[in-house]
């Protein structure tokens, strides 16, 4: 049983909720050892990646056992009041963002910077900024007390675990309020505010169909930055485009960071773990697929010494023609119905498209799908959360260099 301790804010009634750690599956990554993790990592594979709940509260104690805690803090004062002492002694500080809704991709990313860091802070946050308009910012799945499980599992699993170096040290959860002091952050192109914005490396790709999306990412994330001031910080591959932000960010405005990216997390069926699984529904999940199986087309392409841009893109685009058939071919009842967003070949560096991948450099294959909502409903069929809204999956592959 997992105990969750709540202070309320200027020392007012507790209370307390027990939330059975069965309401967590076990994460897949957590039984892995820290040295092979570590190996992994070594590698320098081109790696793996975020709600906030808001409870009126100062802080939580999500308590593993009488005499360890992890300590959730809604203020920046109250986070710089904790990190201040934590790089005392030559100790090292790295930072998790995530908005939340974790899976076991999130935590992969939270024991990769234990592995590597005294203390590890994860922040919880579902950043406005970075959705559109008309996106699902509403929807966006809000789970605290899985959450909050999932954490005091992980922290568990640290502790027990020789290879580990650090622990979570604490969640920073903070409000809209705490995070953007001049206002909620606008969601147009042109909202006023105070925003950080890359380009053109934001207005490629995800960037051309999502315009504030990598507006917002960059801009919560160097308050985020500055905020905890962390050696390290943890991405995963999944978002990819983002990776690439990331470090344009912290080169650019000289974070003294390292950014560390960990590689995707996926399903048995290759499926890309991310927090928007959740709205696919039964019927929809099965078909998800797609796009890696493409992706993983176009890499065996590439394997097979291809090196042109459009012999490798078709190899892609035969696997999602012949799926796009295949469901045509259904009732409505069974079908899926998905449209392809883009498939890209890049540069590794710029997320530029490229005409021909340098076996010097290798190149970085991406790609992004919308799964629209089932036509047809059977009557009793799991739709997916909020009904199963249309979900757009993303995904992509690391074409490594070949040997000369």
């Amino acid at each position: 049983m997992v105990e969750v301790q709540m202070q309320a804010a200027e020392g007012g009634e507790r209370t307390r909720d027990h939330s059975p750690l069965s309401r967590h599956r076990e994460c897949k990554l957590c039984s892995v050892g820290g040295t092979r993790l570590a190996a992994a990592l070594a590698k320098n594979v081109f790696s793996h990646a975020i709600s906030v709940w808001t409870p009126v509260i100062s802080h939580i104690l999500l308590r593993k056992s009488p005499n360890s805690s992890i300590r959730v803090l809604r203020t920046v004062a109250a986070l710089r009041a904790h990190t201040a002492p934590l790089t005392r002694d030559h100790r090292t500080l790295s930072l998790v963002p995530t908005m939340g809704a974790l899976h076991a991709g999130h935590l992969a990313l939270i024991r990769a910077a234990a592995l590597a860091s005294h203390n590890v802070i994860v922040s919880l946050y579902v950043n406005p900024a970075q959705f559109g308009p008309k996106e699902d910012l509403a929807s966006y799945p809000r789970t605290w007390d899985a959450d909050a499980a999932a954490l005091a599992r992980l922290s568990r699993s640290l502790a027990d675990d020789p290879d580990v170096l650090g622990k979570i040290s604490a969640v920073f959860a903070p409000s809209t309020e705490e995070l953007y002091p001049g206002g909620f952050p606008g969601q147009d192109v042109d909202s006023p505010g105070s925003f950080v914005t890359i380009t053109p490396l934001a207005a490629r790709l995800e960037g051309s169909s999502r315009p504030t999306f990598f507006r917002g990412v960059a801009t919560v994330c160097a308050k985020l930055f500055n905020a905890v001031q962390p050696q390290q910080v943890y991405f995963g591959q999944k978002d990819v485009q983002q990776t690439v932000v990331i470090r344009r960010l912290v080169r650019d405005f000289l974070f003294p960071t390292e950014v560390v990216v960990v590689p995707t997390v996926r399903e048995p069926d290759g499926l890309a773990l991310s927090s928007r699984n959740v709205y696919l529904g039964e019927r929809r999940r099965a078909a998800a697929t797609v796009l890696h199986r493409a992706l993983q087309a176009a890499e065996d392409a590439y394997g097979g010494g291809e090196l042109e841009a459009g012999a490798v893109l078709a190899a892609a685009r035969t696997v999602t023609d012949k799926v796009t058939a295949e469901q045509a071919a259904l009732a409505a009842e069974d079908r899926v119905r998905f449209e392809v967003d883009y498939i890209s070949l890049t540069d590794p560096d710029t997320m530029e498209d490229i005409d021909a991948i340098d076996p010097a450099r290798g190149a970085i294959l991406c790609g992004a799908v919308k799964m629209l909502p089932v036509e047809a409903p059977r009557e009793g069929e799991d739709l997916g959360l909020s009904g199963g809204p249309a979900v757009r999956l993303i995904d992509n592959i690391i074409l490594s260099p070949k040997a000369s």
